[in-house]
């Protein structure tokens, strides 16, 4: 029996006992696990340092040894995550409607676990974490296959998890790590529909099209985030500065990081040296329309292939705009559906904006970075989901439940 089938079924085999767990003793397990990555950090952060030189050795890029890093803040703000999940209200049983029916029949609908998930990802151990603790919480099992870049961080994670959950009334089936891993294996994995109710894919475009285009289980996509920040003629000055350099070079490598800046042509003529001024000094380079060259020589060309690029480092694509509604156009045509936001003092544009630009999160006068599970107060995340089936956005505790219909009568027959 192959490690991939053996671990799926013991994951399907319990995922009906861990739907059972009380809230009580969810949270208790939860619990644990967040002390427990406390009390064992060193152990966690000396398998990370394997990964990191192996990342290093290979020519792994600096932006992916950044979200494959863990450091002992990361490793608290994990933990600190848990303690948020643990204090969120338990969807499961929750009743979200109840209707009584002419004939007498009562009837409820109620959230429910999905099962057993199959958590896909690229190199972040802390989506380890995320998907564990937000699983355990809804009464799933979760079986995890990340990337062979992080194989020892994952381990490690997946082996304090254990400990801690032989300590509580949670089987530790419940959390499993595939440690193959091949892509020969994963393409099985997207196949197991007899022991696996839903995929999640986290990662680059690359991932979520390969699973996507390839799993016959149930795929609930995350997806990549070209974002953009929009600069309107009415906005201040230094709030649309400091919101474009904070989305831009807060972390470059993640998905809500700003990757186009829009500028509507009144402002620029104004202000846009300041900008420009305020991004060089975070070192971002920046590739400019023509419009935008002509004011400042000293900006690189933009091509067309920069518009639609996520450049998850510091690089980002500027372009001048006569509107709201070019900004809006520009949007649509390259944007990602993730998050995007408009800074300015018209309310009627926000209006426009907000109606007319389709994505998972919308802003208005503050950072793309606030797309976040933490920052939503979801506690952690399973991922941002930027389709429109189940869920959309920043996926916490909800988004990994379904629905049953509870019906009660008292001898009704159909007629």
């Amino acid at each position: 029996m192959t490690e991939l089938i053996e671990k799926a079924r013991q994951a399907s085999n319990i995922s009906t006992k861990i739907s059972l767990c009380t809230t009580e003793q969810k949270n208790e397990a939860l619990k644990l696990i967040s002390s427990q990555l406390l009390e064992e950090t060193d152990f966690i952060l000396a398998e990370n340092k394997k990964d990191l030189e192996a990342g290093k050795e290979s020519g792994m890029s600096e932006n992916i040894l950044d979200r494959l890093r863990l450091t002992e803040e990361r490793i608290q703000d994990m933990a600190e995550g848990i303690k948020q999940v643990v204090s969120l209200a338990d969807p499961v049983g929750e009743i979200m409607e109840e209707w009584d029916r002419p004939n007498g029949l009562h009837i409820e609908k109620i959230r429910v676990p999905l099962g057993v998930i199959g958590m896909i990802y690229e190199a972040r151990p802390n989506v380890t974490v995320d998907a564990s603790s937000l699983c355990l919480k809804t009464g799933n099992a979760v079986l995890l296959r990340g990337s062979s870049s992080a194989i020892h961080s994952n381990k490690a994670i997946v082996s304090v998890i254990h400990r801690a959950l032989e300590k509580s009334e949670v089987p530790i089936e419940a959390v499993q790590l595939l440690e193959d891993t091949s892509r020969e294996t994963a393409m099985k994995m997207f196949k197991l529909t007899e022991y696996l109710d839903v995929l999640i894919p986290r990662g680059g475009a690359n991932l979520i099209q390969t699973v996507v285009n390839n799993a016959t289980v149930p795929v609930l996509e995350t997806g990549v985030g070209n974002c953009h920040i929009f600069i309107d003629e009415s906005a201040q000055k230094e709030m649309a500065v400091e919101i474009a350099v904070n989305a831009k070079t807060q972390r470059p490598s993640v998905c809500n990081a700003a990757e186009t800046i829009l500028v509507h042509e009144n402002w620029a003529k104004e202000h846009l040296d300041q900008l420009v001024q305020a991004l060089k000094e975070k070192n971002v380079e920046i590739r400019a329309d023509e419009k935008a060259r002509q004011q400042d020589e000293s900006l690189l060309s933009a091509s067309e292939e920069d518009w639609g690029t996520e450049f998850l480092n510091l690089t980002v694509a500027l372009r001048i705009v006569t509107s709201v509604e070019e900004a809006i156009s520009h949007i649509r045509s390259y944007g990602s559906k993730h998050s995007e936001a408009i800074i300015t003092e018209s309310e009627e544009n926000v209006g426009a904006f907000f109606k007319q630009v389709d994505a998972a999160a919308l802003y208005h006068n503050a950072s793309t970075r606030f797309t976040d599970g933490f920052e939503f107060g979801f506690g952690a995340e399973i991922g941002i989901s930027t389709q429109k089936l189940h869920a959309r956005g920043p996926m916490g505790l909800e988004a990994l439940t379904s629905t049953k219909y509870i019906v009660r009568g008292n001898g009704q027959i159909k007629g």
